[in-house]
């Protein structure tokens, strides 16, 4: 794993010859070695079909490529750092949520509207986040940022969970999401409090929760 946990706050990474890395630029707190930090226009490993999906979903968070070999330290804005290990499956996170993850992950995008329909393009724009999430996909590690702390929730068949769309941080695994009144319409005029609507997550994975309604 190329990540370990230095506290809540700040991770390190191990940077080997041969391999890379990919954080938010401005993240790096500091380094030792001989490593080098280039600013990435093709939205990581995915390219230019990933950069350009990365734009038209306005999740154009500037990256870093950090290359050589030595030892990072990264941390943003004080937030709290929660590492996930993928497997060979899919992470579906926020763009600005992704502190660092390494090289050997694909990343992409996809559009929400394709999972849950038209509500699943409703929780974008009720949440304030893009009608598309950045998607990582294979074997690797992945740092992501949330306010106060984050906890796993495991998501299994036939037993959904459901979560305030302002605490989501991340899912992955065979998950179909979809957003739903808690509410009665006319109990919500007048709310503005993201209680007033709950992400459903169905299938087998997991979910990621912050223990804030905070956005980054």
């Amino acid at each position: 794993m190329a990540f370990t946990e230095i506290n809540s706050k700040m991770i390190q990474a191990t940077v080997m010859p041969g391999q890379r890395l990919y954080s938010q630029r401005g993240a790096m707190l500091a380094y030792k070695g001989e490593v080098s930090f280039t600013p990435n226009i093709q939205g990581g490993q995915g390219g230019v079909m990933s950069m350009l999906g990365r734009r038209v979903a306005n999740e154009a968070t500037p990256l870093m490529t950090v290359e050589g070999s030595g030892t990072v330290m990264f941390g943003h804005g004080g937030h709290h750092i929660q590492i996930i290990n993928l497997t060979g499956d899919t992470l579906y996170v926020e763009a600005d949520r992704l502190l660092a993850f390494e090289g050997t992950l694909r990343q992409g995008t996809m559009f929400m509207g394709s999972q849950g329909g038209v509500m699943g393009m409703v929780r974008g724009q009720v949440t304030g986040q893009g009608l598309f999430t950045t998607t990582l996909q294979g074997q690797g590690a992945v740092a992501v940022m949330a306010h106060g702390g984050v906890f796993e929730v495991p998501i299994t068949p036939g037993r959904p969970v459901h979560v305030d769309p302002q605490a989501y941080v991340a899912h992955h695994g065979d998950v179909r999401n979809k957003l739903s009144a808690a509410l009665g319409w006319r109990d919500m005029v007048g709310r503005g409090s993201g209680e007033a609507f709950q992400l459903e997550l169905s299938g087998n994975g997991a979910v990621y929760v912050q223990a804030s309604e905070e956005k980054l």
